[in-house]
């Protein structure tokens, strides 16, 4: 019975929406590149995770499924910079769930590939609230890593930073596409950890998720 309502729990749980919650400042003026008229690429109404939960009551899968707008240029020139943007939605934490107290998540990270056909410019976080610590921005290769040490604390509402990416266009005739990373939970895009309490039993659950399906959330045409 209990490790039934801990799979209950973590279904029903909003708590990894936390995760998902990216968000990309407008564009400054001047810093996007694109052919006259171009309109914004659409952006993938939903970004889906499948999820692993890894507790003393066994591993326990679910998905996640979080709404997002993404926006970049429908073209560029080549050799162009441009700023590619993504926004999910601001979200909250449940206190309690299914008899289960949510007490925190800590140690977020959120991993996001710099798109293939484009060399890296730049990048940088702002804003942000509710997250306990102050978030921090790493590059390594071709991945950018947001972390939230945390505590976010159960039953609080709040906001992940913006993060704007600055990219230069790669050869004409190429298409860059903005993807989550993730091929598997030994490769995941997605890591935190939650604390639970039950009565008197206090648990603490990483959690690895990747993209699936991961379909492009913007498509950039180079000219």
């Amino acid at each position: 019975m209990t490790t039934h309502c801990i799979k209950m729990w973590l279904r029903k749980s909003s708590i990894l929406g936390v995760a998902l919650t990216l968000a990309v400042p407008a564009t400054a003026a001047g810093t996007t590149v694109a052919a006259p008229g171009a309109r914004e690429a659409a952006a993938a109404p939903t970004a889906s995770y499948a999820c692993l939960a890894d507790t003393k009551f066994g591993r326990h899968t679910f998905s996640l499924r979080q709404g997002v707008d993404a926006k970049a240029p429908a073209t560029v020139r080549s050799g162009a910079r441009f700023t590619v943007a993504v926004d999910l939605k601001p979200g909250s934490l449940p206190g309690e769930v299914k008899g289960f107290k949510l007490k925190e998540v800590r140690e977020l990270s959120l991993r996001i590939p710099v798109p293939a056909n484009t060399s890296f410019v730049s990048a940088r976080l702002t804003g942000g609230s509710g997250l306990g610590s102050t978030p921090t921005l790493e590059r390594s290769g071709g991945v950018l890593t947001i972390r939230v040490g945390g505590p976010i604390p159960g039953g609080s509402a709040y906001q992940l930073p913006s993060l704007s990416v600055r990219l230069k266009a790669g050869a004409r005739g190429r298409v860059v596409e903005t993807k989550l990373l993730g091929t598997s939970f030994d490769n995941p895009g997605l890591n935190l950890r939650a604390t639970i309490k039950w009565k008197f039993v206090t648990i603490k659950s990483p959690v690895a998720c990747y993209p699936s399906p991961n379909p492009a959330l913007t498509k950039t045409q180079i000219r």
